[in-house]
């Protein structure tokens, strides 16, 4: 029986028969994910789950930010349609936001939290296609959100 292990380079190679067959076992499953399951050559064909990085950058007192029970609920949602209005959406997220207080964290660091959990369909998929670390404030998510989903032809067009 062949018995395949990875370099050190992730490429796959045959172990030699002359190794022990307890020897080879043993290299397999150090190589492998933490269950020492012994992964087989489908399993490394098929892509693993990866996540990038988000596209807002929090501020440092972002960590201290406790959600009250309930206010994820309390936003409105946005599901980026030519129908919907985004500055209305904006208002209204902005409304929320400030009847939220807490003493750990500024106004800009609870709304870049929460901002994602109102957005939902393209809108959301608009925010995660985003450049990684693109966002650093409150100020620069808006004129984002508003370039993207209220562009210049639109405002052109309302002006006729």
């Amino acid at each position: 029986m062949r018995v395949w292990s990875r370099t050190l380079s992730g490429r796959l190679c045959s172990v030699s028969s002359s190794f022990p067959k307890n020897m080879a076992e043993e290299d397999n499953q150090s190589l492998h994910n933490e269950n020492n399951h012994v992964r087989t050559l489908k399993d490394h064909m098929n892509p693993t789950r990866t996540s990038a990085p988000s596209c807002i950058v929090f501020p440092r007192d972002a960590s201290h930010l406790n959600f009250q029970l309930g206010i994820i609920q309390l936003l409105s949602s946005f599901h980026g349609l030519d129908l919907e209005n985004p500055y209305l959406h904006l208002r209204e997220f902005k409304e929320v936001c400030n009847t939220y207080n807490d003493l750990n964290c500024s106004m800009n660091t609870i709304r870049l939290k929460l901002f994602s959990f109102s957005l939902k369909d393209k809108a959301k998929t608009w925010l995660q296609n985003l450049r990684s670390g693109s966002i650093r404030a409150w100020n620069e998510m808006q004129q984002q959100f508003l370039k993207k989903f209220f562009p210049s032809h639109r405002t052109n067009s309302f002006k006729r």
